[in-house]
């Protein structure tokens, strides 16, 4: 490929000021230029005009440079170029998938009994999780504690989720049950949910845990997520998939989406409340465990207060401590 042929750089010039002129010279002269003239300064812009090929070798006179028509080269740089950057932008587009067995490796330490990555701050945590998602995995599943999702974290999760169960990515997550009561997430289960997508609540506390093809399961060592693990060990990934995210999962309670919340939701969730209260955990702790805020919280003790006729905290606790655990409705 010929110096002319390379495409610029983004916002850079075709000519320097320099060559512009000593072309006007050229041109506004005899047309040509000898190959021994204009030394010193001049030589850059002189040879800066023959890659782009403004001035060629006179076919009688090989010493001699003469001027090209400006129209004719543009005309045949600008198809060349087109050409060159729609080979570079087919090759962009499937780099992806021709890097994705290397990259599938490189993210697959080999190990005696695999590794244990600990990842800092929450922008690199989120830059390595979308660093595995963009080498491809068939299935994901995900324990999302602390309630309903921000707005604008949906909005922009739903394009990229979309695409990844287009390309038959299965995922499966397990929210809190307080989402069923928060309209944008409602919102964003249904439509991934009518793509493929899995979802269920589930009425007991549980932590963070997102697991990838069975091959790597981050977990949160600060509460904050301002520090994960990364585990590559095959045979922690196994338990954490396969005897933490399956036996929640199989006491969850399915999720579309839908507006109307079950009552075996609302009653599962209470008797979760009584549980924790009997074990002395504090309101807030409660509240955080179980992805509500601390206002849902008393709301729904001033309704069982109501429900066991009792005045005061105090009695409810004592009405619960006496009854068999297991009987809330």
């Amino acid at each position: 490929m010929s110096g002319r042929e390379h495409p610029l750089a983004a916002g850079s010039t075709v000519l320097s000021a320099e060559a512009k002129e000593l072309y006007l010279a050229v041109v506004r002269g005899d047309g040509d230029l000898p190959s021994d003239a204009e030394g010193g300064q001049h030589d850059s812009a002189r040879d800066e005009l023959v890659r782009i090929g403004l001035l060629v070798p006179d076919s009688d006179d090989p010493t001699v440079f003469v001027a090209a028509d400006p129209t004719q080269l543009s005309t045949s740089l600008s198809h060349s170029w087109q050409r060159q950057a729609l080979e570079f932008l087919s090759r962009a587009v499937s780099l992806p998938s021709e890097l994705q067995e290397l990259a599938r490796e490189f993210h697959s330490p080999k190990q005696s009994g695999g590794s244990i990555e600990h990842v800092r701050g929450k922008a690199l945590i989120r830059q390595r999780l979308e660093q595995f998602r963009d080498s491809g995995f068939e299935e994901a599943l995900a324990l999302q504690p602390g309630g309903p999702r921000q707005p604008d974290l949906l909005a922009k999760m739903i394009a990229y989720d979309l695409n990844t169960l287009s390309s038959g990515t299965r995922m499966r997550t397990i929210y809190h049950a307080s989402t069923r009561y928060h309209q944008p997430t409602r919102d964003y289960v249904a439509t991934l949910a009518r793509a493929g997508g899995q979802y269920r609540t589930l009425d007991e506390p549980y932590t963070r845990l997102i697991v990838m093809d069975r091959r790597v399961a981050v977990i949160p060592i600060d509460d904050d997520m301002s520090l994960a693990a990364f585990i590559y060990d095959p045979a922690v990934v196994d338990y954490l998939a396969n005897e933490v995210f399956e036996r929640y999962w199989s006491r969850a309670l399915e999720f579309e989406g839908d507006r109307t919340v079950p009552r075996q939701v609302v009653s599962r969730l209470r008797q979760t409340i009584i549980d924790q209260m009997l074990e002395g955990t504090n309101h807030r702790v409660i509240a955080r465990r179980l992805g509500i805020s601390e206002r849902t919280l008393a709301r729904h003790i001033a309704e069982m207060r109501d429900d066991y006729k009792v005045d005061s905290l105090f009695q409810l606790g004592y009405v619960l401590g006496r009854e068999p655990q297991g009987t809330a409705d």
